[in-house]
């Protein structure tokens, strides 16, 4: 349980860092084009979380997200007692991620935590529960008895980094990065009041995806 822990605390850190640096380090540091900056996103998040999966399957599942993390206990994969831990550290390695990329760029930032003020509304709320519906979709599907990929990495993180650049929310999909995203000033962050609605958002989509898997699973003797 504490390797378990401990991987989704370090990967947690990792996917905020790389969700969140690009857009710093392209757009903001080196003034690209915000197309630029979001494809250096989209192949930053995706090339990481095809890393991460790969080493973190066997040790923790490879949540690295709340929702993922829901469905899993939705499916009875994952204990309540665990689930809760999962979280508590998911959240608190992307909290560590936003720490580390501010420390990357101290001298843009001067600081560590800030309160973001970017807005994101409107039909991104609907982007945001499509989004978070396909990724839960996808890797309980991955799990289906008739699958059995062993190609869940790839699978996952060529599917994350291509809806980066499909959706109008870019897909964040997850509630640990969207907590995260509230405290930076970078153009990568998302006013409190919008994330509450993101978060919102994300947890009625995963759970409409586990209820379109349910049709697939197979029945239970």
């Amino acid at each position: 349980m504490r390797n378990a822990l401990l991987m989704e605390f370090i990967g947690s850190l990792f996917l905020i860092i790389a969700a969140i640096s690009p857009i710093i380090l392209f757009y903001e540091t080196m003034g690209a084009h915000i197309g630029i900056a979001l494809l250096a996103n989209a192949i930053s998040v995706a090339f990481v979380l095809c890393a991460l999966i790969e080493i973190a399957l066997p040790i923790s599942g490879a949540h690295f997200n709340p929702v993922v993390t829901l469905a899993k206990t939705l499916e009875q994969q994952t204990g309540l007692k665990k689930a809760v831990l999962y979280v508590v550290c998911q959240v608190t390695g992307g909290l560590a991620g936003i720490a580390l990329t501010h420390l990357m760029f101290f001298e843009k930032f001067g600081g560590i935590f800030f309160i973001s003020e970017v807005e994101r509304s409107g039909s991104i709320f609907f982007s945001e529960m499509l989004s978070t519906f396909i990724l839960i979709f996808v890797i309980l599907m991955l799990g289906h008895p008739n699958v059995k990929s062993k190609r869940a990495a790839f699978i996952v993180a060529f599917l994350v980094g291509g809806m980066v650049m499909a959706t109008s929310s870019t897909f964040f999909a997850n509630p640990q990065v969207t907590f995260a995203r509230i405290f930076t000033s970078s153009a990568s962050g998302i006013q409190p009041a919008d994330a509450l609605v993101f978060i919102a958002m994300q947890i009625v989509g995963a759970v409409l995806a586990f209820s379109v898997y349910k049709v697939f699973a197979p029945v239970k003797s």
